[in-house]
């Protein structure tokens, strides 16, 4: 697991207060998560790594992989 993933789930894990790892192919909505929770989510994971991330972004990411790549895209 790369540095990006393993900070993305734990982001995952204390935003949304959820004892499991997030499954990264999974859908956001599949999830388990409110797309109100996927908002503060994306929300939370670009002000940790310091990357630009507006609420719009949730219905680009097909899955965690993509957020993940999304911020090594752009070098965080």
């Amino acid at each position: 697991m790369s540095a990006t993933e393993d900070r993305v789930r734990e982001l995952f894990r204390e935003l949304l207060d959820v004892d499991r790892d997030p499954d990264f192919d999974v859908g956001l909505g599949d999830s388990g998560i409110s797309s109100m929770d996927a908002v503060k989510f994306v929300k939370k994971v670009g002000e940790a790594f310091n990357v630009e991330m507006r609420s719009e972004h949730v219905a680009e990411f097909q899955n965690l992989r993509d957020v993940v790549r999304y911020i090594d895209a752009r070098g965080s």
